[in-house]
């Protein structure tokens, strides 16, 4: 070989080189690096999804859905947003930088709460009608599992190792505990009255589950599924009755866990380590679905009664602005 054709060769392999590590480059830019920062609101009534500017608070876009969208969440790369539509019976799934449906999946009719494996490949969702939780293959479309469970399923969480799927049972008064690989229930924990949502401590180590008609959250204990302990909401002036826990959410150290109290129209605010109140905060009309901010500054709550957003200053305890966001709102996910 030449001269002029080794650095010929060279040269060839140095650009090959530098594609690579340009692609790798490009391929390992973090997934925050994509994120938006915009606030994604479901309206059940309107069929839409309101998205406001997460640092100006201002309508950016309304993305038309499919009948009475729900419970939404994001993918593990946050490219999409998987919207559950329950008189459609399927999930809408959303571009979430277009602002844009690309695609949709098949589910049951009234579903509402799903939750995704760590991997993003399989969905995990409430099926009402049929009193199961159904596994769908999200790259095929396919449900490759039903694991009956107790009547009108509806929270659904899965362990960050994937390994564990929890599901609540409304008219059971009843946490299922579900090996993923199995595919089967592996124990039943009773709790209050009608349990709805779930929030996992930051170790892990405990549970919290709402229970609307109990007026409270059973705490359980992951290593062995028992209750730890029962807290109960007992703002002042209100009748126990209004006091219907749904939403909850933690900031991500842990420490503080947000309650809404739906018919209460407050959101608590839970030291987690004592398990104690700290606060009552004044929002919109029935408070139902929380979602937090990364920095764990600003809490969005949606009120489904008063057709809006309450968006909280968490450091000063206080609601700074309603907005409206269709109506009924269901669930809030914030792409930031």
């Amino acid at each position: 070989m030449t001269n002029g054709s080794k650095r010929e060769t060279m040269q060839k392999t140095l650009i090959k080189l530098f594609v690579i590590s340009a692609t790798t480059a490009v391929f390992a830019v973090p997934a925050w690096a994509k994120q938006t920062g915009g606030v994604f609101i479901s309206s059940e009534k309107d069929n839409t999804i309101t998205v406001l500017d997460g640092k100006t608070w201002q309508q950016v876009a309304l993305i038309k859905t499919c009948k009475r969208p729900r419970h939404m969440q994001l993918t593990p790369d946050s490219a999409r947003l998987i919207v559950a539509c329950g008189d459609d019976g399927r999930a809408d799934i959303l571009d979430v930088a277009k602002k844009q449906m690309v695609d949709r999946v098949q589910l049951e009719q009234g579903a509402e709460i799903f939750d995704l494996s760590p991997d993003g490949k399989t969905l995990y969702f409430s099926n009402e009608e049929q009193a199961q939780l159904s596994m769908v293959n999200l790259a095929t479309k396919k449900v490759v599992r039903n694991v009956k469970v107790g009547e009108e399923p509806e929270g659904v969480k899965v362990t960050p190792d994937g390994k564990t799927i929890y599901v609540t049972s409304e008219v059971a008064n009843m946490v299922h505990v579900i090996d993923a690989a199995a595919g089967k229930v592996v124990k039943n924990i009773e709790v209050g009255k009608r349990p709805r949502r779930f929030a996992l401590t930051a170790d892990g180590k405990e549970l919290w589950v709402t229970n609307e008609l109990g007026a409270s959250v059973s705490i359980i204990r992951t290593a062995d599924h028992s209750v730890a302990a029962t807290l109960e909401f007992v703002p002042k002036g209100f009748r126990v009755d209004d006091i219907t826990p749904v939403g909850i959410t933690m900031t991500r150290d842990g420490k503080t866990a947000f309650v809404a109290l739906g018919r209460a129209n407050h959101v608590a605010v839970v030291d987690v380590a004592t398990r104690t109140v700290k606060k009552f905060i004044l929002v919109g009309k029935r408070p139902w679905g929380l979602a937090l901010s990364r920095d764990n500054l600003t809490l969005y709550v949606a009120n489904g009664m008063s057709d809006d957003v309450s968006i909280i200053d968490v450091t000063r305890g206080r609601a700074l602005k309603s907005v409206k966001a269709g109506r009924v709102p269901h669930s809030v996910v914030i792409d930031d």
